[in-house]
């Protein structure tokens, strides 16, 4: 059995088989987790609470964030992904982590068109997702008609906003930041999308939606290269920053040391050599996480490099 005394418990070595046949014999979907690897959800019927799982004994998310631990992280393209929520490819970004304060994902959707996705939410402290390659029309809580996302495009999806991802390109790659790394996805049955007129000043949780159109942005000096600024810190309440880096005039970007939690960076396109501890060569779709404290350089950077570079503040647990 379940914690709850109206739920029952399913256990299933092959959720995914065991989800598709419970929706096909009509139960309702209300909440999954996590969304990279699946292994539980709870459905609904006619009064009837079920809850699938293939790991009865994993931990629910917490509803608190849990303590951060740093460390230098440095990850490589080519490792496996895994299927998650709505047919997506994962792969992690961060496989420890940072103690379960962090999960930082390279989502792939193959075959184009229509996504199986449902209206939706989470309970996260901070989550961004930026366009690799490809495109993907998305639909936002508040934000007026569906629109199209294009590499290098990113939003700021604040705790609680309703979104759902409708079609994308074959192809298709995202990165997605969240905090924390275990968290739920809630569907929303009673909301559709569009939801009326648009409200671009409603805050989530604090924060405000964010569509970054890279289309749009100019290139300013940034430590010796040029950067893309996206008004993420602004619209998080200066509880993160992302931009697009690539080349500038001087022979490497030398970058200081942030003083805050999470600074992330995703390899978009090109080549350079991290210095960080020792010399890390990257390539497309490499990444890197650096501890707090510590400063670190780019060098011998291809001209058409181009890097995703997150960082966020410290964030009351």
């Amino acid at each position: 059995m379940a914690d709850r005394p109206d739920e029952l418990q399913l256990v299933s070595a092959d959720f995914a088989a065991a989800l598709d046949l419970l929706r096909a014999l009509g139960m309702r979907l209300d909440l999954i987790f996590p969304a990279d690897d699946p292994h539980t959800a709870v459905l609904t019927h006619d009064g009837t609470r079920v809850r699938l799982t293939s790991r009865p004994d994993a931990p629910a998310p917490s509803a608190g964030l849990p303590a951060f631990r740093p460390e230098l992280v440095v990850t490589r393209a080519g490792a496996a992904a895994g299927e998650g929520r709505a047919g997506m490819r994962y792969r992690d970004l961060i496989p420890g982590r940072l103690g379960g304060r962090y999960i930082a994902s390279h989502i792939s959707i193959p075959e184009g068109g229509p996504v199986a996705d449902w209206v939706h939410f989470h309970r996260i402290a901070f989550q961004l997702i930026a366009v690799r390659r490809g495109w993907v029309r998305v639909v936002y809580q508040d934000q007026g008609d569906p629109f199209v996302m294009h590499a290098g495009d990113m939003v700021l999806q604040p705790p609680g906003i309703r979104h759902r991802v409708l079609e994308s390109s074959a192809g298709l790659e995202v990165v997605e930041i969240s905090c924390p790394a275990s968290h739920e996805t809630f569907a929303d049955h009673d909301m559709v999308l569009p939801n009326g007129e648009a409200d671009p000043g409603r805050l989530y949780g604090g924060q405000h939606f964010l569509h970054h159109a890279a289309a749009a942005a100019p290139w300013t000096p940034w430590h010796g290269a040029e950067a893309q600024e996206t008004g993420v810190s602004e619209a998080s309440g200066g509880l993160a920053e992302a931009r697009i880096v690539r080349p500038g005039a001087a022979p490497a970007v030398l970058v200081p040391p942030h003083e805050g939690e999470l600074a992330l960076g995703f390899v978009l396109e090109g080549s350079a050599r991290l210095d960080a501890g020792d010399r890390h060569p990257l390539g497309p779709a490499d990444s890197f996480v650096i501890p707090p404290g510590e400063a670190w350089r780019l060098s011998e950077a291809s001209d058409d490099f181009r890097l995703l570079h997150v960082t966020t503040a410290k964030i009351a647990r």
